[in-house]
């Protein structure tokens, strides 16, 4: 063989001894993702097998493309049991997220025996039962295990021990038993087994973790309440002076019940009286408002409805401490309708109606009325108005003006020194927020992805529309509670144009939760400031979690960072609402609005698109999504 050749035939065979290791390896990884698809049922894994492995959706691969090392497959609809032995060929992966799926069954013992190099292990939200597979505990890289919101059952094995660079360990929302061992791991950080059936002491290595880690069992100790107070202390036998005492007190309690019971009674006897004669000198209206508890501006039957009141009152009265609203009739005032507005009622009409309290939003209370004449209204009575007459009314009859079919309108108002009354039309639905997070029972009918479409375009042509009147013009307070529905579905937004009349009051966290970080006066809103909001009420749509609960999750941020981090550091389909991932080939789609609703949260203001830029892309959206029609899903949701 000449000198030439000999050069070339060595350059062959070590190329070839280089690359087939890789090319096996990966062959063999991209046979067993196969293999889980196939096993556990996965209809969301969008997986073209005439693609390169390291291109699928979750599967991310080493820089040489030689082996899988992260497997993401959270929430892609994953179900049945998992076989033994199934994820063994994945020598190299060091993170699997199998979270938010519907897996069942006992784990395999030998499951992950083979990933020595895993250091991220998440299988919360699924359907678990059993104990914790003993490969686990051989996992000596493993820095965050998440085993919470599933069925796994019996004692909590010490040999967690072996797992000495743990840091997050999840355990909450099982059915484990018995005691939590000493557990010797200086670097755990994050730590939770509330919500199972544990008991005895916390150990003491344990104690400086807060007291949600521990909430619904049985155990005590530091943080929760002593053991000492739960054991030996009850067992004391109490000393004859005490039982004395005791008895003592008992009886000075009884007589002076007694006494405050017959001074109620003639006190009460004295104001039955009085109460006759002033009504027929004043010709006052008390109406009962019982104290109002559930979310912020509710604006729908969703359970925190007050009880039926007789009438509402206008004039110069102010809310009692005892939650009585009194007001005295007769400035000669009244309503002033808008427009072509049908004047089929007036003042005395609203003061004859019954009415029932809806809840408490950011600028008033929100009552709804049923007229004699079959009519019902909602009826707001403003509070904390800041502006002078001549203002408020200016203000108020441009909001008037507005005719949109996607707004609530405005038709009358009634305004006096000490009240303001703006009178709508009534949506039957309530709000979207009630819709969203009211029911979460058995009975409760999901939201499908045509529906949550359809409200997010619909609540998308309002707002474009009062910011197509001038750049001056927006809504001020856009929020979930503030989209109503019709009966077949269609968003109404409402509370339009308030923002500019009322003061800056102290607003809850759920209002603060849609507000764009350069807000600093909720009466001065941008338009791009209303955009921010908007894109906050379709991650709403989108998660299923309102603002208020962002906190709740593992990050701990607001909803528009988590769902940020979440997309960055996972696959996209971690955020999207479970009742959403039941439908079929709407991925592309979700996926869309959800990066709409991150363009929109941007947190400059001249990074987010307008409001008729983003009306235009949900519109192009729900196009391609039902074929150029809309779906009315007015009878799905029905059934």
């Amino acid at each position: 063989m000449s000198s030439k050749n000999l050069i070339f035939f060595t350059i062959f065979v070590s190329i070839f001894t280089l690359f087939r290791p890789i090319t096996s390896d990966i062959v063999s990884d991209r046979a067993t993702l196969l293999a889980i698809r196939s096993a556990l049922r996965g209809r969301s894994l969008l997986w073209n097998i005439t693609s390169p492995t390291c291109s699928w959706p979750g599967v991310i691969c080493s820089p040489d493309k030689s082996s899988v090392l992260e497997l993401h497959l959270p929430g892609m609809g994953l179900s049945g049991q998992i076989p033994p032995g199934l994820f063994s060929n994945l020598t190299k992966l060091n993170f699997l997220s199998l979270r938010y799926n519907a897996l069942s069954g006992v784990i395999p013992a030998d499951l992950f025996s083979s990933l020595r190099d895993l250091r991220n292990l998440y299988l919360q939200h699924n359907l678990f039962s059993g104990p914790i597979p003993d490969s686990i505990f051989s996992l000596s890289n493993l820095i965050r295990l998440n085993l919470a919101h599933n069925n796994f059952s019996g004692p909590i094995p010490e040999s967690f021990n072996n797992l000495t660079a743990l840091g997050t360990l999840y355990l909450q929302d099982n059915g484990f038993s018995g005691q939590i061992p000493d557990l010797n791991l200086p670097g755990l950080v994050q730590f939770n087994v509330s919500d199972n059936q544990l008991s005895g002491s916390i150990p003491s290595k344990l104690s400086g973790q807060p007291k949600d880690a521990f909430l619904g069992t049985s155990l005590c100790g530091k943080p929760l309440d002593s053991c000492d107070s739960n054991g030996e202390g009850k067992k004391k036998k109490l000393s004859g002076g005490a039982i004395a005492g005791i008895v003592i007190g008992c009886v000075l309690g009884l007589l002076l019940l007694l006494c405050l019971l017959f001074f109620c009674c003639r006190k009460r006897g004295d104001k039955e009286t009085r109460s006759a004669d002033v009504g027929a000198v004043n010709k006052q209206v008390e109406v009962e408002i019982p104290e109002e508890k559930g979310v912020e501006g509710n604006g729908g039957k969703d359970g925190f409805l007050g009880s039926a009141i007789a009438a509402i009152g206008v004039g110069g009265g102010k809310d009692k401490d005892k939650g009585k609203a009194e007001a005295v009739v007769g400035d000669g005032k009244s309503l002033v309708f808008f427009g072509k507005m049908a004047k089929n009622f007036n003042l005395d009409d609203l003061l004859k109606a019954s009415a029932e309290v809806l809840g408490k939003g950011t600028f008033g209370t929100a009552y709804k009325a049923a007229l004699e004449s079959g009519i019902t209204l909602v009826v707001k009575r403003l509070r904390d108005v800041t502006v002078p007459e001549k203002e408020f009314r200016e203000k108020i009859e441009d909001v008037g003006k507005l005719n949109h079919e996607n707004l609530v309108p405005l038709r009358a108002y009634y305004y006096s020194r000490d009240e303001k009354l703006l009178v709508y039309d009534y949506v039957p639905m309530g709000s979207l927020s009630a819709l969203l997070h009211g029911n979460k029972g058995a009975g409760r009918t999901p939201l499908n992805w045509e529906t949550r479409a359809r409200i997010a375009l619909g609540a998308a042509h309002g707002i474009a529309y009062l910011h197509a009147q001038g750049p001056s013009v927006s809504h001020g307070n856009i929020k979930s509670s503030n989209i109503l529905l019709t009966k077949s579905y269609e968003a109404r937004v409402s509370d339009f144009g308030l923002a500019q009349l009322v003061g800056p009051s102290s607003t809850p966290n759920r209002v603060a939760g849609y507000r764009a970080p350069e807000v600093t006066d909720p009466r001065k809103v941008s338009q791009k400031a209303d955009v921010y909001s908007f894109g906050v009420l379709l991650l709403e749509l989108l998660t299923g979690k309102a603002p208020t609960h962002s906190v709740m999750n593992e990050e701990g941020v607001d909803l528009p960072r988590w769902v940020q981090s979440v997309v960055r550091e996972e696959w996209t389909a971690e955020v999207f609402d479970l009742e959403l991932l039941r439908y079929q080939n709407v991925e592309e789609d979700m996926v869309q609005l959800l990066q709409l609703a991150v363009d929109c949260t941007a947190q400059y203001p001249d990074r987010r698109p307008l409001m008729a830029e983003v009306t235009s892309r949900v519109e192009e959206l729900c196009r391609m999504d039902s074929g150029g029609d809309i779906i009315d899903n007015a009878e799905v949701q029905t059934e």
